[in-house]
């Protein structure tokens, strides 16, 4: 019996290191076993039964040949549409052909909590959550005479990396605090403010980008992961700190409060720098004060709670959920 064909379209492949393939890539291996997956950047009208496309706006041509080839002008049969940052808290907002993506889809697919919060009314009741998952990693043991921080984003505006520039500047002057960045230089403006840091702060390394199981092993080597970003839909990065016992400091936006959960104490406001300084010379104090990192100390509370939300993010539960939505597809 011939096994249903599935079509992923996601406008970044494997080249691009980013979290549109990383998702791709994870959910044709857990469709596999019940389904025939390919990945494409675009469809070009070759059979398939069911097509996944992430990003509403830049998969809007395969999102409309989809339900040409149905002859339907809404809700076509067998289209997910799976909404990034950017789509969420911009396109959707103005750009028609994002807004067409979200009338066309059967189903829309959000990958954290509050995502659904940004769709209008009328296509909310096809939308449903999938949160994206990761394998769990060892929570290390790591040494107390430094404070180990990692930032993990390409340099792009939507990351907002100047907050971590502007941070390590008024850090610059606190012994022990050690900031390494990791990104490719896709904006070269910022790619030379990343630099011009390194000169100006000796307590800041950018590492230009890096292969991604490097760049779990730093996350699980640090103590904390700062995430700054201006939009998301559902970072891999998030996560994959969650799962490996780093707790992360984060921007208090909506695609990172979907993911760590509300009443979190690492969070600082969108672009302030100053706010994410003073967290970060906090937990430096409480790790070498005499408490050291005792149970009541901040990260302790992260750590404490950022286990708490890591079940959401298992790969059998994003299977369970994967799987179950391409039936209703085909249904």
């Amino acid at each position: 019996m011939r096994k249903p064909r599935v079509v992923i379209v996601s406008p970044a492949l494997a080249n691009a290191n980013n979290g549109n393939w990383q998702t791709a890539w994870r959910w044709s291996r857990m469709l596999r076993h019940e389904f025939e997956v390919e990945i494409t950047q675009k469809w070009n009208g070759s059979p398939a039964d069911v097509m996944l496309a992430l990003h509403a706006k830049r998969s809007a041509d395969s999102v409309g040949l989809w339900a040409e080839s149905k002859g339907i002008t809404a809700n076509a049969v067998g289209l997910g549409v799976v909404l990034t940052g950017t789509d969420l808290y911009r396109d959707i907002q103005s750009d028609l052909l994002a807004q067409r993506s979200l009338a066309l889809a059967q189903k829309l697919v959000v990958l954290q909590e509050l995502g659904a919060q940004s769709i209008e009314l009328t296509y909310r009741a096809k939308t449903q959550v999938i949160f994206q998952s990761t394998s769990t990693r060892q929570t290390l043991i790591k040494p107390q005479r430094l404070l180990r921080v990692l930032m993990v984003g390409h340099l792009r505006d939507e990351k907002s990396p100047q907050t971590l520039f502007e941070a390590a500047r008024v850090l610059k002057d606190q012994p022990g605090i050690l900031i390494d960045h990791i990104g490719e230089p896709l904006d070269a403006g910022l790619a030379e403010h990343a630099r011009a840091t390194a000169l100006a702060c000796p307590n800041y390394r950018w590492l230009g980008g890096l292969p991604h199981e490097a760049t779990r092993r730093r996350i699980q080597a640090a103590h904390l992961l700062v995430h700054a970003s201006k939009m998301e839909g559902g970072a891999h990065v998030v996560m994959e700190a969650v799962c490996s016992g780093t707790p992360v400091l984060a921007s208090r936006i909506d695609g990172n409060v979907g993911m760590l959960g509300a009443g979190y104490s690492g969070y600082f406001e969108l672009g302030d720098a100053a706010g994410l300084a003073e967290l970060l010379i906090t937990i430096r104090t409480q790790q070498t004060g005499n408490a050291g990192l005792a149970n009541h100390s901040l990260i302790k509370q992260l750590q404490t709670h950022c286990a708490s939300r890591a079940s959401l993010f298992s790969p059998a539960a994003e299977q369970a959920t994967l799987v179950k939505l391409v039936r209703e597809l085909l249904t």
